[in-house]
């Protein structure tokens, strides 16, 4: 096969000079190894010319990701909505402590505690005080569910023509690009009141359940070939039942298997201002710009693996481990296979043991001390008590062998995705579902987040960058 390509679409190849040409015919062959070697040169001369001395960093006083040399993160702004306590300062000392997770001041560990004794599910109590900053009462709660059931219907034909139209293999980016198209539904989309965001935030916490259960379906069916379903969220269903309902092929599920993905989603619905996705919701939100373009872009920054793919990356290490630790009870077989993975010689050789040590929290997570009760609960019902046990004995281990191999400021202890990708895959949610589940959770505390930026007027948040670039003159076509 002959193609035409004009001289100008081909005039960024480095080397390829032509004079006088008008078209070049080349084959489809031809014209891939173009580009390939096209892209190589460019891409070599992109990492060139990005290369910063990282001396620079510490002569400028550069604090690297927004952190202190000490792990403390800098400080850029203030909230009431989430806080995150993991040390205490005695005589200008950091001493670890045992960690707390606070939604607008209560202890997370309260908070579970209070609606899970009372035999309650918690997340839409949850999304009401992140959003509200107080506790609802009954008539409160009753009232706010029925919001958003809803608000859980999503607008005309947006299934057949958003979803289901270019089905993407990464439901995160999915989720993106169906957020993005509420814009085209909304007359008021660039209403930036509180009155117009709270009205978006409540629509998108009620429908993001779907967009990543209805994207899923839509690529296990046309990437996969396997049957459509897709059913219609219930009134009478909270947002837990309902994702196990849409989800699975036959829409039953046990009360157990509600009550332990409802937590998950209380403890993954705030971590305070200064993680990533939560910081771009900030950041995004002082520019002005709408509701769907913000949670665009606080997807985006939970997709990255740094920030909310962790979970995958331990159940992948703990299918690889369960296959060649022959004696999951055996301390020397487990802590010699953990060796392996910090000296990069085992599963993806990053020299990380997924689901250990946090950037905030050293002696514990709180989310994993509270979800651990019931994880165990979830494996004894699926017959799966081996495996977690597993899970624990690696926990376990795993804080001596990092103290072994590396020297480190603070300790390390295991963090909520250490357990959450085991919990979704004891209740049968692909791999393929973990993040945007974190997104489904995560939505209740970007919504508080961005209405707390619009509420206070800030600036738009605009950091400083040095520029340490070498002053050059500008050389002419002829003289280069």
């Amino acid at each position: 096969m002959q193609r035409v390509i004009p001289l100008r679409k081909s005039a960024a190849a480095e080397n390829l000079m032509i004079r006088d040409i008008r078209d070049l015919v080349v084959s489809d062959g031809a014209i891939v190894k173009m580009e390939r070697e096209t892209i190589d040169g460019l891409s070599n001369m992109a990492e060139q010319c990005s290369k910063i001395n990282p001396e620079l960093f510490s002569k400028y006083n550069v604090k690297r990701g927004l952190r202190d040399l000490d792990g403390r993160g800098v400080l850029v702004g203030l909230t009431e909505i989430g806080e995150v306590h993991a040390y205490i300062i005695d005589e200008n000392e950091i001493i670890p402590v045992a960690g707390r997770l606070l939604y607008r001041g209560i202890d997370i560990n309260h908070l579970a505690e209070g609606f899970t004794s009372d035999g309650r599910y918690g997340f839409e109590e949850t999304c009401f005080l992140l959003l509200f900053g107080k506790l609802p009462d009954q008539k409160g709660l009753n009232d706010f569910e029925r919001l958003l059931a809803f608000n859980q219907m999503l607008p005309k034909d947006f299934i057949r023509d958003i979803i289901m139209k270019a089905p993407s293999r990464d439901l995160m980016n999915s989720m993106a690009r169906n957020t993005l198209a509420f814009y085209s539904f909304d007359e008021n989309a660039d209403d930036t009141s509180v009155k117009n965001v709270l009205r978006q935030c409540i629509k998108l916490i009620a429908c993001f359940p779907l967009l990543a259960v209805y994207g899923y379906q839509a690529f296990s069916h046309y990437h996969r070939k396997n049957s459509l379903y897709i059913h219609s969220p219930r009134p009478d269903f909270n947002i837990a039942e309902n994702i196990l309902h849409m989800l699975r092929p036959d829409s039953k599920f046990t009360r157990l298997e509600a009550t332990l993905l409802d937590l998950a989603l209380v403890l993954h619905a705030e971590h305070g201002g200064g993680n990533n996705s939560s910081f771009v919701t900030h950041v995004v939100t002082s520019s002005g710009s709408d509701t769907y373009a913000v949670m665009a872009a606080a997807l985006g920054s939970l997709k990255g693996p740094r920030h909310g793919g962790a979970n995958i990356k331990v159940v992948q290490m703990f299918d690889e481990m369960m296959h060649i630790v022959k004696d999951w009870q055996d301390d020397e077989e487990i802590e010699s296979y953990l060796m392996k993975l910090l000296n990069k010689q085992a599963f993806d050789r990053s020299g990380l043991i997924y689901g250990i040590g946090h950037a905030v929290y050293s002696v514990s997570d709180p989310r994993a001390v509270i979800i651990k009760d019931y994880v165990a609960r979830l494996a004894r019902e699926k017959g799966l008590i081996d495996e977690y046990n597993l899970y624990a004995k690696v926990e376990e281990l795993a804080p001596k062998v990092i103290r072994k191999v590396r020297k480190m400021y603070k300790g390390v202890s295991a963090n909520i995705d250490f357990y959450s990708g085991f919990v979704y895959k004891m209740l049968g949610i692909p791999q393929e579902l973990f993040t945007p589940l974190f997104a489904v959770s995560r939505i209740a505390g970007w919504s508080a987040h961005r209405i707390e930026e619009i509420v206070n007027a800030g600036k738009i948040i605009r950091p400083a960058y040095k520029s340490v670039s070498e002053r050059r003159p500008y050389i002419r076509m002829d003289q280069r």
